[in-house]
């Protein structure tokens, strides 16, 4: 891995026309640990086609399923959010060390044409979320052979 990131923040081969994520040159830049919300707003998702479906895959360590929100809007917008709140300080401990990290985050996806909206499934195991949404089959037109007189 480069120690200089690339121009736009990631590889080009990783620029996903439908990811409604806004541009942020400063993406892969290494941050120092006093930015507490860093790490959990940049939350990595990934996301591959199947045959039958187009599936999502966030790393979530930490949160339970009811700290993390998947909703669909605009019809075809998957939106993936959460929170993670901060440890509750004690007036008699001492903390020599916080590199976890807290705050919110929300990632965006316009999904293609075939995703089939009333399907979508998400589940939670180890600290993955996983979101399947099906795809509608594709309708091959119709092609009609036309006569030819004369």
């Amino acid at each position: 891995m480069s120690l200089i990131p690339s121009v736009f923040g990631r590889r080009s081969s990783v620029l996903d026309p439908f990811s409604l994520d806004l541009w942020d040159p400063l993406r892969d830049w290494p941050v120092s640990s006093s930015d507490e919300t860093s790490q959990l707003a940049a939350t990595r998702i990934d996301w591959k086609e199947t045959p039958e479906a187009h599936v999502f895959k966030a790393d979530v360590p930490g949160l339970k399923k009811e700290e993390v929100k998947v909703e669909v809007e605009e019809g075809n917008v998957l939106q993936i959010s959460g929170e993670r709140t901060r440890e509750k300080e004690e007036k008699n401990d001492t903390w020599h060390r916080v590199e976890r990290s807290s705050g919110k985050f929300l990632r965006r996806f316009r999904l293609p044409e075939n995703a089939k909206m009333d399907g979508i499934k998400a589940s939670m195991e180890n600290g993955v979320l996983t979101v399947t949404v099906p795809k509608e089959e594709v309708k091959k037109p119709e092609v009609k052979a036309i006569q030819i007189s004369g």
